[in-house]
């Protein structure tokens, strides 16, 4: 096992406010299918990621992440809503919640796992746009979400965007919904999205198939839908 890396609290400090803005660079913490990092290049180069229904434009800038961490964010992940790119439900992360399910079922009481990518802001607006349906192309003005710790670019899901933290020194950010995991219906997510997220989970974080299979098993949404030797054996089937 990978030991993840630790997230420095933010400090509200003018002077600290002022070294982080404005943004050039940043950690983008993927919990969901960008975990894999095929999936991540689908975003960044451009493409259709294995098992998706949808092609994307790319970003501007196409480089590979600057470097790669796998870190803990505080909070839980669930599925809901409809994928227009899986079917089944989307992953979203909720920064205020407590786990469910059993505690063998989860690394630590109030996280989850995601990976860190260290990228551009161009990259990480570009990612965010796609993920919202929008146009890659335009800079975000990440300065609320980085003093404040959450800033609210729409009413949609992914348009909420979380900065969980830093990491050497750089915020680290991730995108959401702008509700509450208790304020929507579940919905379990589709074999090839729970792939790639699973997958995701072994590469970056050193964890065994059967224990991000549990960890998923015990996620609202997948929870009663899914079982962990199910969600283990997406990771040895064909694609």
């Amino acid at each position: 096992m990978i030991r993840p890396r630790r997230l420095e609290a933010l400090d509200d400090a003018p002077e600290a406010v002022r070294r982080r803005t404005p943004v050039r660079h940043l950690w983008y913490a993927a919990y969901g299918s960008n975990m894999h990092l095929d999936r991540l290049t689908a975003y960044l180069a451009g493409g259709r990621p294995p098992g998706g229904l949808r092609s994307y434009p790319g970003c501007r800038d196409p480089r590979a992440p600057a470097r790669t961490a796998p870190v803990m964010l505080p909070g839980l992940l669930y599925f809901a809503t409809e994928s227009q790119v899986w079917t089944g439900g989307r992953a979203f992360y909720d920064p205020d919640a407590t786990p469910h399910g059993p505690p063998d079922n989860r690394p630590e009481t109030g996280e989850l796992p995601a990976r860190g990518y260290l990228l551009t802001l161009s990259q990480f607006s570009d990612i965010a746009a796609q993920e919202m349906y929008r146009e890659p192309g335009e800079d975000l003005d990440l300065t609320e979400a980085v003093t404040r710790g959450r800033a609210r670019l729409g009413p949609g899901r992914y348009e909420t965007l979380v900065c969980a933290g830093l990491l050497d020194g750089y915020p680290v950010l991730t995108f959401t919904a702008p509700w509450s995991s208790k304020d929507v219906a579940g919905n379990p997510p589709a074999a090839a999205y729970l792939r790639h997220i699973a997958a995701g989970i072994v590469a970056s974080h050193g964890w065994s198939a059967r224990r991000a299979a549990d960890y998923l098993a015990g996620c609202p949404g997948a929870d009663g839908h899914w079982t962990a030797a199910e969600i283990a054996a997406l990771l040895t089937a064909p694609p």
